[in-house]
């Protein structure tokens, strides 16, 4: 099965400040070996497990990363681990191997956020432009979460009457209109609007508003 959704340019591995990580669960020690010295050979940092625990208890870097994750494990299944995964808020893209073929176990992995499904025996090229696909797209994610991040960072350095000002802003009311409803004088409400747009980044209400939306600051009722 090719991967099912758009796949972005998944650029050099070494592009990043470290190399991406992907990891390997297997209880086929022949198989770890193999995909580990494979994607080594790609510029891959790998970290291979016989079971899901030793996985989960790994410590992992923060890096664009990836599960390889046999969907039948000794005494587990790896459908379960997809389960788990997604309890404790473990959120990078899985590449499910099985050398059964199971088309029900394909809709449900799918179904639950799965990048994709690879039935053994499988070529170098597939599983390497498996590997490249879904590493893009956790790339993506954490440039996402990162940005967010610093828009959080920046939101906690405006003052009260900042983000006061900001909610009204974002409400599409004019310097004017806020002035009157704060009982200030309309240059105060410039000096604050262009403080906020200042400490957030941004040069227009549009960018200013998808922020907000991001972070979750609601407009005032009206």
């Amino acid at each position: 099965m090719s991967c099912t959704q758009d796949c972005p340019s998944s650029g050099d591995p070494g592009m990043d400040d470290a190399a991406p990580m992907v990891y390997v669960v297997d209880d086929d020690e022949a198989l770890r070996r193999s995909l580990s010295s494979l994607l080594r050979s790609a510029g891959y940092l790998v970290e291979a497990f016989a079971s899901s625990r030793a996985f989960l208890e790994f410590r992992r870097s923060d890096v664009p990363s990836c599960l390889i994750l046999d969907l039948q494990l000794d005494h587990e299944n790896g459908l379960a681990v997809q389960k788990e995964m997604a309890r404790v808020g473990l959120t990078m893209p899985i590449l499910f191997m099985t050398g059964y073929g199971d088309v029900a176990a394909s809709v449900k992995a799918m179904k639950g956020g799965a990048l994709d499904f690879l039935t053994k025996p499988f070529g170098d090229d597939e599983m390497l432009d498996a590997v490249g696909c879904a590493l893009a797209l956790d790339r993506q994610r954490l440039g996402r979460e990162r940005a967010l991040d610093d828009d959080r960072r920046a939101y906690a350095t405006l003052t009260p009457r900042e983000r006061e000002v900001m909610t009204l802003v974002i409400a599409g009311r004019m310097n004017k209109q806020i002035a009157s409803e704060l009982s200030v004088q309309e240059i105060t409400i410039k000096v604050h609007r262009a403080q906020v747009m200042k400490k957030m980044r941004v040069r227009t209400l549009p960018d200013l508003v998808r922020k907000a939306e991001a972070l979750g600051v609601q407009p005032p009722r009206t």
